[in-house]
């Protein structure tokens, strides 16, 4: 499952977010890194739990059905105060939908800062860590410093993989190798 694609709105409160961890890294150095990862974690769940996705895209239910809900399952998965209190504060406004843009936006924020680069890989099957060791290094080795892999899995590709950095596009999927044949043979016709 992919997130979607950050928005306005979702980068405002990314950066509330940011700014919340900045704020606690006083007292608590590693809180960056630890509000991170809850918040991962929790676009984990969404991306693999079809369940969890339906209930916070469902506007139906009321605000304290959505609290209930939605803070069992954080505490379940052991996440920190801080992302509890986003969720709280996006039930509030009626914005839960919004959770996966604005988790995506605050990993695009916090790459940013860090001076890394988001590579947005699409492959068939599940990467390997050898082969996301691969990927990186190539990319490394392509000019591009201090990458992340965002990784999607879509079936449809066949095999090989989609990679796609900043303004580049990398494909070498089946499916395209598949489609350029196909042109090629009705040119040829």
């Amino acid at each position: 499952m992919i997130a979607p694609t950050p928005t306005g709105l979702a980068e405002r409160y990314a950066l509330a977010l940011l700014g919340l961890a900045d704020d606690r890294r006083q007292a608590e150095p590693g809180a960056l890194d630890r509000i991170a990862a809850d918040l991962e974690s929790l676009l984990g769940l969404w991306q693999n739990d079809a369940g969890f996705r339906a209930f916070v895209a469902d506007p139906r239910l009321g605000s304290a059905d959505q609290k209930a809900g939605a803070f069992a399952i954080i505490d379940r998965a052991g996440i920190g105060a801080e992302v509890r209190n986003l969720v709280g504060v996006l039930i509030t406004n009626r914005r839960l939908s919004q959770l996966a843009a604005v988790a995506a936006a605050f990993g695009i924020k916090l790459s940013e800062r860090r001076g890394q680069q988001i590579a947005h890989v699409t492959t068939a099957h599940e990467l390997t860590d050898t082969q996301r060791a691969q990927i990186a290094a190539r990319l490394t080795e392509a000019g591009f410093s201090g990458v992340r892999l965002n990784e999607t899995v879509d079936p449809a590709l066949l095999g090989g993989l989609v990679v796609r950095i900043g303004s580049r596009l990398y494909d070498n999927s089946i499916k395209s190798k598949l489609q350029r044949l196909q042109y090629v043979m009705k040119g040829a016709a």
